[in-house]
């Protein structure tokens, strides 16, 4: 049975309150149900109309368990026991969810990092099956990894055509390729649901399913809470979580989305990606900050702040002044949030279906990978970092001056955003910075692994308010991969991801502080230590 609990203080009781009886007079619950594209203007009539299949998902997708369940024991049969799963935004993000709150191991390949894909390939390679995500069908990403695993089975004497799964929109270029290879299986996923909303069609359940996720109680549930969704009702909460994301006044636009015991493995990372490419356009939008219980913007009380708190279902939650508490099973909570964004969407006035500026990054990164030019000279390097800034470094001279100069261009409505292009599973460690420099800074602070927050929170970098401030972490890898049948390597392809995303944001008018480790395991050390160094100084400070 569906259970989904909700509960609100401040701002957003307020919105609540004042902006329900104008969507239940507008009927938006069942109109965005019914698929009227209408719901958020005439500028996003067109998009919309072929992007609402998200909402019938849960029951369009049940003939694919089947198909699913029959692949996996088949697999099994021939000895293959991990599925990596090669994929980008919405084609990553949602099955890392799901398999993570199931237990399942899936590993995920969302990175062009050498080393990580290194150790992707290194590990039990004959025993396993890669499913290639991609709705497009053109994503370098996706489409480097899938060659260098397909080299590599090969090599190791695997018959590589029957370890690849594609999951893609028909007719795309993959879609027509991949069944002229022959592939093992070729899923296709609804055209009409974009990648971020895409957890409930192929791409969520066919590398979840292949990995021993229930799949089939998975859908079951979601369509249970598109039932109770699908209501013109003041008890709806999908209605009351999107007042809380897109309908405070004045609009409250950074989400600190909190872990607090839902027993949900990552689901503020998914969530991130669909509300920031959602909503972060035409100089609007709301910001996620993923975020811990006991995290700086869950206690600051910054006045642009709203606290949503993920909690357990029998959770007594004592809520402080503008928070949100939010219970409900995975499945329940994916189309909940799903819902809510897409009123959101309709509250902010921009269409929560298209990407305009994601793309920008992109185009700069493909350039960069043609021209092949120099690397931008350091402005100078302390230890195992090499510094490069604008004019705001001023007179810095170590890279500890450099971060806090990046944290003077943070306006009293900013944000920093924290951005490592390298191996997001050997260095997770890095990510306790993010908590440092919110206390730091007392501002909210965003954490993302490039390549893959390309694809989500890029789109609220370039797109949403010019507020926010970046520090880019690139570093060397002691060894590099070459892309079989590309005139680039995976060492080449994450610096050109790296530096062009930097290029564009510069062209913004945004601060990007460039931190560049010669050696990552030093350089990882030294600014973990710097970074909790300038934090102690600032608490001593505050205490004097």
């Amino acid at each position: 049975m569906t259970t989904l609990s909700y509960d609100a203080t401040g701002a957003a009781r307020q919105a609540h309150e004042q902006l329900l009886p104008a969507l239940l007079e507008d009927k938006v619950a069942t109109r965005i149900f019914a698929k009227d594209p209408t719901l958020w203007g005439p500028d996003a009539e067109a998009e919309a109309s072929v992007r609402l299949g998200w909402v019938e998902a849960a029951t369009v997708s049940q003939p694919l368990v089947a198909d699913i369940l029959t692949l996996r024991d088949a697999l099994r049969s021939e000895g293959v026991r991990r599925i990596v799963l090669c994929g980008m935004g919405g084609s990553s993000l949602a099955p890392e969810v799901i398999a993570g709150t199931a237990g399942v191991e899936l590993t995920v390949l969302d990175s062009t990092d050498p080393e990580q894909v290194a150790a992707a390939l290194a590990d039990r390679l004959t025993e396993t099956a890669i499913v290639v995500s991609s709705k497009s069908g053109s994503t370098l990403e996706t489409d480097s990894q899938r060659r260098i695993f397909e080299h590599a089975f090969t090599e190791a004497g695997v018959d590589a055509k029957s370890r690849i799964i594609i999951v893609t929109d028909p007719g795309s270029p993959l879609d027509k390729s991949a069944r002229a290879a022959g592939y093992r299986a070729v899923f296709n996923a609804d055209p009409n649901v974009g990648g971020r909303y895409s957890a409930l069609t192929a791409f969520g359940l066919v590398p979840s399913g292949l990995a021993g996720v229930d799949i089939q109680a998975f859908l079951d549930e979601a369509e249970e809470a598109a039932e109770v969704l699908n209501d013109d009702s003041a008890e709806n909460i999908g209605l009351a979580l999107g007042t809380a994301l897109g309908g405070t006044n004045p609009l409250r636009n950074k989400i600190v989305i909190a872990e607090d015991g839902s027993g949900i493995a990552g689901f503020a990372d998914w969530a991130e990606q669909l509300i920031a490419e959602s909503t972060g356009k035409l100089g609007t939008g709301v910001l996620p900050v993923v975020a811990g219980a006991g995290s700086p913007e869950a206690t600051l009380g910054a006045p642009d702040v709203l606290v949503i708190r993920l909690v357990a279902a029998d959770a007594d939650v004592e809520l402080g002044e503008n928070e949100v508490a939010i219970a409900g099973g995975l499945p329940t909570q994916m189309m909940a949030w799903e819902f809510a964004t897409a009123v959101a969407g309709r509250l902010l006035g921009i269409n929560p279906f298209d990407q305009p500026d994601v793309e920008a990054a992109k185009v700069a990164a493909r350039g960069l990978l043609d021209a092949q030019p120099e690397p931008t000279p350091a402005d100078f390097t302390d230890g195992a970092i090499e510094v490069r800034g604008g004019d705001w470094l001023g007179g810095a001279g170590t890279a500890a001056e450099a971060v806090s100069a990046l944290l003077g261009e943070l306006g009293p409505d900013g944000y920093l955003s924290v951005q490592a292009y390298f191996d997001r599973l050997a260095f997770a460690s890095l990510e306790g910075v993010r908590d440092q420099l919110a206390a730091l800074s007392r501002r909210p602070v965003t954490f993302g692994w490039g390549p893959r927050f390309l694809h989500s929170t890029g789109q609220f970098h370039k797109g949403g308010p010019a507020i926010g401030v970046f520090l880019q972490v690139t570093a060397a890898a002691a060894t590099d991969l070459p892309i079989p049948g590309r005139p680039f390597t995976f060492g080449e392809l994450i610096s050109a991801q790296a530096a062009g995303d930097a290029q564009v944001l510069s062209e913004h008018g945004r601060p990007v502080l460039r931190l560049h480790l010669t050696d990552r395991a030093a350089g990882v050390r030294q600014l973990q230590e710097l970074v909790s160094a300038l934090a102690g100084q600032t608490a001593s400070s505050t205490e004097s």
